[in-house]
Order: C-alpha cells, then structure tokens, then sequence
C-alpha cells in the first residue's frame, strides 16, 4: 500500500534506538533500554505539498522524502501499514533535519 500525507503533514519511518549509529569513526550501540520509549528521530518516507495560507496559497514543505529527522516525542500518530509501524507527524513536530 502506498501512503500519500495530506497538506502539511510527514510519513516518517522511526528509527529504532537498538539500531547501530555512526558517529565519525565511533560506532555507538543504544542500550536496549531506550527502545522501550518512543523514538524521536526518523526518516521521511513522504510529505504532503504543504499547507494552505489564509491567503490561499500554498506554503511548501520544509522537508523532503530522505530526510533524517528529529520530532516531538508525542506528537506523530502510529500507524501501522503492511505490518511496518509508520509515524504521521504534521511538518510543526518537526523540530530539526540532521544531517
């Protein structure tokens, strides 16, 4: 099934804490621990076009399909899709892009 967030809202694919991350030439394992909260960084799976303005116009995405990102811990809805736990977020739970 494919998945198409409306207005200004992100599809974003959790990154689990147990996953291995790279930091320089350190790789850095998260304690099983903090899996048991809810992740606050993802990547973008798809954005909608954006928000509509009182003007009418349409204000464009900050963020783009690839994008790693850090979100609001309560904000994003789960969604589960093909057995693939998902997070819908509107684009103002975002709080950063990493990069």
């Amino acid at each position: 099934m494919k998945i198409k967030p409306l207005a200004d809202r992100v599809l974003i694919e959790p990154i689990s804490a147990e996953e291995i991350k790279k930091v320089g030439k350190i790789n850095l394992v998260m304690p099983q621990t903090m899996d048991k909260e809810r992740p606050e960084q993802g990547k973008v799976a798809a954005v909608g076009a954006g928000k509509i303005n009182k003007d009418g116009k349409l204000i464009p995405m900050s963020v783009k399909k690839g994008d790693t990102v850090l979100f609001t811990k309560y904000g994003p809805n789960e969604i589960k899709v093909d057995g693939k736990i998902y997070l819908i977020a509107e684009e103002k739970d975002i709080l950063a892009i990493l990069e």
